[in-house]
């Protein structure tokens, strides 16, 4: 075992007897990791900090479920994720009804397709947070947490269908966006 895994296993355990300093260690140490996380999901960096406070209430009271197998890391990381889907679900009646009621063209423009696009990962994430909380989410989920359709359906309570379509339009308006701001 690295020495680091076992110094996060320790202070894991330091986290679970109620350490206020250990907790306040770790929460510096991925505070910085998790907050692009939560950025991805959250329409403004307030939203995203607020996530990530909750996430990290989570982490502290679950702590004791952490067992030492993977890493610590990807273990506040599923928290963190989690914990920002579980808040989109919440309000995903609103967002659904909205989308269903927005019009968005069909329409792409192919030229662009073979541009070459050096981007920075700010610029996205603020291209990310114009997008409606539906597709932004359907969009998190699919290309940063690798899940299927069929998962972000049965996670989120929406059909395949819904959530193919709004991964669709999530990639036509982040496109858009980009285009429209000239970013690249």
């Amino acid at each position: 075992m690295s020495s680091e895994k076992s110094e996060f296993i320790e202070l894991a355990r330091l986290c679970e007897s109620g350490d206020r300093k250990a907790q306040e260690k770790l929460y510096r140490l991925f505070y910085g990791r998790m907050l692009p996380v939560c950025m991805r999901y959250a329409k403004d960096s307030e939203l995203a900090k607020d996530l990530l406070q909750d996430a990290f209430i989570k982490v502290f009271s679950k702590i004791k479920s952490y067992d030492g197998v993977g890493s610590l890391e990807g273990w506040i990381r599923r928290i963190v994720v989690n914990n920002a889907i579980d808040e989109f679900r919440k309000k995903k009646n609103d967002f659904f009804l909205m989308e269903s009621i927005e019009n968005v063209s069909d329409t792409e423009d192919e030229e662009d397709d073979d541009k070459e696009v050096n981007l920075k990962a700010s610029q996205v994430i603020e291209a990310l947070q114009e997008l409606t909380p539906a597709y932004r989410a359907v969009f998190n989920m699919f290309v940063f947490e690798e899940m299927t359709h069929a998962q972000i359906a049965e996670k989120v309570g929406i059909s395949v269908g819904t959530s193919k379509s709004n991964l669709s339009k999530a990639k036509r308006n982040l496109k858009n966006i980009l285009l429209r701001d000239q970013r690249f």
